[in-house]
């Protein structure tokens, strides 16, 4: 069976050839079987063979044992028996163990072979004269197949020579195409290849050298190894040249040691013991006309490059491959062709994880959590899963638990790997490096740059060339934050932590730290302090502990463990800082203000969350250098100092202060303060206006309750968020603020009109659990950018204006008064929830189940499928016969099963199409309800059945007689109670229109009790054609029109639509 080739085999051959000695030996097949020894290629050899009526063991042994079979199909092949019972063999071969088979038309028009004409006929019939009509019949239909099997035509090549190494090429291709077992085990290796594949190009003749870089233990040598097995059988020669950094110590760039170098290069790359070369140049004498793979392992110096990848030394077709963490390396030697290997995906670090410590793609009952938390440990870097995945391997639940405090800060069998590229660097960049890693991570390369200002270091070339080396990212955003790998900052703490006193320009030590401040002992050579501490008890701090550190730029003192309730730090009142300072982070600060001493001409940034502070500083500071203020959380803050100085401050962040009642009036002229947040602030009555700040963009004054009024705002405001207040009313002033691009009002309960005209840049709107009774058209339709309006919750909210096309999600669940629509629906992309909106009249939910969804859908209560959906089955599936349009909608009936454990959390809905015919395909998709059954939603459940509806198109596929269409959850309280379709053509609109009109209706009869519905469920498969018949009539052929006749009349049977009024949300009929 051809289902076994499926399974690896140990071939011992990669090609037999069958041949007509005579028309080939001499010539054809004896090029060819030189090209196979050139290109690596083992070839079963026949000689020694007897040949006689029947065809040997032997040869049948070797056919088996063979990868690939060549047919030299020539104008006395037929003449053979013995040929065509070897070609009987082969087909054989190919059906049941898949053994490819390739044509060569030797001097032979390929429609003599498949018909048997010309002088293939005239020898096939000598051939079959004295043989019996079985075996004729059998040569005659092998002829015919391989005729069909497309091969080279020895009549189109005037070069036999490049016809024969065409054919060697793609002998070597194809077996190469089964994966190599010894890289199995790489999760994700097939995308890195095909990316790989795409920059070597190698159908060109023209040379290439393609890079590869990326962080250490990414997987750089492992892609590279894997291409070199794969692909090096094609190449006339081929090494693997690794260990360069090591070797390359001995190297210092003398003309004597690069030739010694050339020597070894050249032995290795042509498989020569002891080759001496006089002078440079030789190594393109020899290389010059050779098809070669070269891969450079962890190139380290633009120096190994010079002396080793020189495109001009190799023959057409040569690649090299260059895996380097120093990308720079590359762009310098004009290498354009880069392959940067990413991180792998949440689901990939998580079965590369799994496959080292369970030998399993997934975690084994109890270990997921853990699992879940290495990866983390491990920030999806491949090298790190690896090694702490074997160290893992086989142990206990319990060992797990004891060793994962460790693992959170160990480099387990990593770090020689990790700090290689660190080494590398010079002084200056590896200072860089470790104040980032300690103290700026996910900060802006801006930010990073203003606070080293004053630090002697070339700060923009070291941030490229950290980044180069893949010891830092930095994103391409705006902000270009700068980050480091969780695994590196690990790294870096570490090596701070092991400097020499004397010589340590970071202090991390956390005891280290704690003695420093206790007795004072600091000196000037310190520059920056990380003092976490959740791994001290309470400490005394000495009045002169920062006295010595006179040069100290950078202060943080936090605790990792969130112990925020515990002051563990007994602060003088007169301690002293120094001037110097340009970061003073300090969470839990437990003096009510900072010292008088305190001096703040270089402070850039100070953050004090959590603290005991009343009040900042007394008096005015020279602030020209502050950024950014965060003083969140202070709950004992009555005030802010007076920062008309601070003329350059762009963050205000003063979150949960509540006790602070006003903003001082300063704050009006800082025209670079860009955001304001000031969420919690329960005790704030009074904001300044904020009209002259023309760079503020983001504004939240989130559950500010007793706030009178909302302040005026500049035009520059982008995005706006004050929710849980008492405002009546939005200022008209954002009418004007043409950038504004969110809104957010939620829990405005005193908010009644929503009527202020706003900027068409806006895109989100949340007025969600507020007072809102009506919205004015004017305000929503024109809003051409608007993509989600969440109205959830706004129980009072009778009426929604006409929406403006471009919506993607409208969140209207639990408006438990919400009636009707202005309007009709026009938006074909979004999402649309009405989830527990129960009053919904006729007309508007006719409105949404006659919209035409293109991506978008709809959810609405309904216990049962509108009539205008003719093809409807009870459970989760049914079966539609074949129709000439490809189109038609779906509505899906479902409901929480309230007898299962409620989770709070998103659920999906997956759609399953399959059709039927002479062949069987399926495909698939989900839908993720993202917006319903979280935490944000108002009662997070459904609570009766509702109506889920999309559009659905099938690629045209011919000979299908039924389509199957399935629904499911993977969250068991999710059931399907009905599913239906309805058929789409272009005149299916008008004619459902009045089906669609007595449905909903109907929705306004008196409800009944759901749980019911389980007593009159039929069969789960059974169908129904109810609605309009005409619209929904396959055009496939007569069996198809007689069924769906048979079923339509069943269904007038059971339901007898015209005897009563149908009401649909009921499911039952009320005469």
């Amino acid at each position: 069976m051809a289902s076994s080739s499926s399974s690896p085999r140990n071939w011992r051959y990669n090609v037999f050839t069958s041949f007509h000695g005579p028309d080939v030996r001499i010539k054809f097949l004896s090029h060819l079987r030189q090209q196979f020894v050139y290109n690596g290629i083992t070839m079963f050899d026949d000689n020694g063979i007897e040949r006689s009526q029947i065809i040997a063991p032997a040869l049948k042994k070797a056919i088996g044992e063979s990868r690939i079979a060549i047919l030299l199909l020539s104008k006395n092949y037929a003449s053979s028996s013995w040929c065509l019972d070897e070609l009987l063999e082969i087909l054989k071969c190919k059906e049941d163990i898949g053994q490819i088979v390739m044509t060569v038309f030797y001097e032979v028009d390929p429609s003599h072979v498949r018909k048997q004409t010309g002088d293939v006929g005239i020898a096939f019939k000598e051939t079959c004269a004295h043989k019996t009509e079985e075996e004729r019949s059998k040569w005659s239909q092998a002829l015919t197949y391989v005729g069909n099997i497309a091969g080279e035509d020895f009549i189109h090549w005037k070069d036999e020579a490049k016809m024969i190494e065409k054919i060697a090429r793609d002998v070597s291709t194809k077996i190469n195409v089964t994966p190599c077992r010894d890289f199995d085990d790489m999760v994700g290796l097939e995308r890195h290849l095909e990316e790989m594949l795409s920059l070597l190009d190698l159908d060109n003749d023209g040379v290439k050298i393609v890079g590869i870089s990326g962080p250490a233990g990414i997987g750089k040598s492992t892609i590279a190894k894997a291409l070199h097995s794969r692909h090096s059988s094609t190449f006339q020669h081929n090494c693997f040249v690794d260990n360069l950094w090591e070797n390359y110590k001995i190297c210092t760039g003398e003309h004597g040691v690069k030739l010694r170098l050339h020597e070894q290069f050249v032995s290795k790359i042509l498989k020569q013991n002891g080759l001496e070369l006089t002078h440079l140049s030789v190594i393109k004498d020899r290389l010059q006309d050779k098809k070669v793979l070269i891969i450079l392992d962890d190139v380290e110096s633009l120096a190994q490059l010079e002396t080793l990848a020189d495109m001009t030394w190799f023959g057409p077709g040569s690649r090299v491959i260059v895996t380097t963490e120093n990308k720079e390396n590359l762009q310098q030697h004009g290498i354009s062709d880069i392959y940067q290997v990413g991180y792998p995906s949440e689901s990939e670090a998580l079965t590369i994880f799994c496959l080292s410590a369970f030998k399993q793609a997934s975690p084994p009952d109890g270990f997921m959590d853990l699992a879940d938390e290495v990866v983390r440990i491990c920030d999806k870097l491949p090298l790190a899963l690896c090694v702490l995945g074997s160290s893992l391997l086989r142990k206990s639940q319990t060992d797990w638990e004891d060793e994962m405090p460790r693992l959170r800060n160990c480099l387990d069998g990593i770090e020689s790997v990790l700090k290689v590229g660190f080494e590398s660097l010079n002084e200056k960049d590896q200072a860089l490096f470790l104040y980032i890693a300690v103290f700026f991570n996910y900060e802006c390369a801006d930010h990073v740059t203003l606070m080293l200002a004053k630090s002697n270091l070339n700060v923009r070339l070291g941030l490229k060339n950290l980044a180069n080396r893949y010891l830092i990212h930095i994103d391409h955003d705006q902000k270009q934050r700068v980050v480091v790998h969780r695994l590196l900052r690990v790294m870096a703490i570490q090596v701070s932590a092991k400097q020499k006193p004397w010589k340590s320009q970071i202090l991390v030590d956390a005891e280290k730290i704690a003695y420093v401040l206790e007795e004072a002992t600091g000196n000037r050579s310190i520059k920056g302090v990380s003092f976490d501490t959740a791994e001290i008890d309470e400490l005394m701090i000495s009045p002169k502990a920062f006295e010595k550190m006179c040069n100290l730029l950078f202060l943080k003192v936090y605790d990792a463990g969130w112990h925020t309730g515990k002051r563990k730090l007994d602060i003088p009142e007169d301690i002293k800082f120094p001037r110097t300072i340009r970061l003073f982070h300090w969470d839990a600060y437990s003096g009510k203000r900072l010292p008088s001493s305190f001096f703040a001409e270089n402070l850039v940034e100070v953050n004090m969350q959590n603290s005991e502070l009343q009040k900042l500083w007394e008096g005015t500071q020279c602030l020209a250098n502050l950024k950014r203020i965060d003083l969140s959380r202070s709950s004992c803050l009555t005030e802010l100092p007076d920062l008309s100085n601070a003329t350059n401050l762009e963050d205000l962040w003063i979150g949960s202060c509540t006790a602070l009642v006003e903003l001082p009036s300063s704050i009006g002229n800082l025209h670079k303060l860009a955001h304001i947040i000031m969420y919690s602030c329960e005790s704030l009555e009074v904001i300044p206006s904020l009209i002259n700040l023309t760079s503020l963009t983001f504004l939240n004054m989130n559950k500010c309750s007793r706030l009178r009024r909302f302040p005026d705002i500049p035009t520059s405001i982008v995005d706006v968020q004050v929710t849980g207040t008492t405002l009546e009313e939005l200022p008209a002033s954002l009418t004007h603020c043409s950038g504004l691009q969110t809104i957010k009002i939620s829990g405005s309960v005193n908010l009644k009109i929503f009527y202020t005209e706003l900027p068409v840049s806006v895109s989100h709107i949340n007025i969600s659990n507020s007072g809102i009774e009506w919205i004015t058209e004017d305000c929503i339709k024109g809003l051409h950018n608007l993509h989600d309006l969440c109205l959830s919750g706004c129980k009072r909210l009778v009426s929604l204006p006409e929406l403006p096309r471009s919506l993607k999600i409208l969140q209207a669940d639990d408006c438990d008064s919400l009636e009707s629509l202005n309007g009709h629906l026009n938006t074909p992309n979004a999402e649309l929830y009405f989830a527990n909106c129960f009053k919904l009249d006729a007309e508007a939910r006719r409105a949404i189940i006659q919209q035409s969804f293109v991506s978008g859908w709809a959810l609405l209560p309904g216990l049962e499928v509108p009539p205008e959906f003719g093809h409807r089955a009870r459970g989760n599936s049914l079966i539609i016969p074949y129709s000439a349009s490809n189109r038609f909608k779906v509505c899906v009936v479902m409901s929480l099963n309230h007898h299962q454990p409620f989770e709070l959390v998103p659920r999906n809905l997956l759609y399953r199409w399959t059709v039927i015919g002479d062949s069987v395909s399926s495909d698939e998709k989900t839908f993720h309800l993202s917006h319903m059954f979280n935490a944000d939603s108002v009662n997070s459940k459904l609570q009766k059945p509702h109506l889920f509806i999309f559009h659905s198109c099938l690629p045209f596929i011919f000979d299908i007689s039924n389509i199957v269409l399935e629904f499911s959850s993977q969250y068991k309280d999710l059931d399907i109670l009905e599913c239906g379709v309805q058929i789409l053509t272009d005149e299916t609109d008008e004619r459902n229109i009045w089906g669609s009109l007595v449905f909903c209706e109907a929705f306004e009869s008196e409800e009944e009790d759901v749980d019911n519905l389980t007593d009159r469920r039929p069969e789960v498969g059974e169908t129904s054609n109810r609605g309009n018949k005409e619209g929904d009539k396959s055009e496939s052929g007569e069996a198809s029109k007689d069924k769906d006749e048979d079923m339509a009349e069943e269904d007038d049977d059971d339901h007898q639509q015209d005897d009563g009024d149908y009401d649909p949300y009921q499911g039952s009929v009320q005469g």
